[in-house]
């Protein structure tokens, strides 16, 4: 019995080297499979696997959990608790950057997703790890009107409390109404239609 779940282990070890090394040569692949919810997976045991892990006393959220209780700063510098601040309503929340291209490419989707979703729907929610100045001037250059918060980049930011402990932008959470951590996505949305399917699909 040991020496079958040494031959699986090995074998499961080849798989995943077999396939992080496809994904390097071949990043139409890495792409299609990020779109899937098994790929999705794949990438984030990888990520979480190369990741230094969190300061000692940060909680991570996990799927399935509830999303641990942090505070971030609106741009007016107001804590706003999450997961608490939209509690009864499912919340897509978004980390993302100014510097960070794929990030910026997907707000408008995101911005389209949100005006669809009205005061019923699910809750869109931004988190920049940036500069509250860098953000405020693009979320006005941009016409980006659902809710902003503010973080510092760093081995404890929202972020990696929402599950995210590579650091890699773009990240979005499904919370559940009841604040539990439904999926994970890493890398930007195509677009509204892909947000809304993501979205939709627990």
């Amino acid at each position: 019995m040991p020496r079958t779940r040494t031959v699986l282990l090995v074998a499961m070890v080849a798989a995943i080297a077999g396939a992080s090394a496809s994904l390097f040569f071949e990043p139409r692949i890495a792409q299609r499979l990020a779109g899937t919810a098994a790929g999705q997976r794949l990438l984030d045991a990888a990520l979480k696997a190369k990741a230094d892990p969190p300061p000692a006393g940060v909680i991570v959220g996990e799927r399935g959990g509830i999303v641990p209780d942090m505070r971030v700063r609106d741009l007016d510098g107001r804590a706003v608790a999450l997961p608490d601040a939209w509690a009864g309503r499912t919340t897509l929340v978004n980390v993302w950057a100014t510097w960070c291209a794929p990030c910026l490419k997907e707000m408008p989707e995101l911005q389209a997703f949100a005006r669809e979703q009205g005061a019923n729907g699910t809750q869109v929610v931004g988190i920049a790890l940036d500069d509250d100045t860098a953000v405020r001037a693009f979320l006005r250059a941009h016409a980006i009107g659902y809710p902003a918060l503010v973080d510092t980049p760093g081995p404890a930011d929202a972020g990696v409390r929402l599950g995210n402990p590579a650091g890699v932008l773009p990240y979005s959470v499904l919370v559940a109404a009841d604040g539990r951590l439904l999926k994970t996505r890493i890398g930007p949305f195509r677009d509204a239609a892909d947000i809304a399917a993501w979205a939709a699909t627990n």
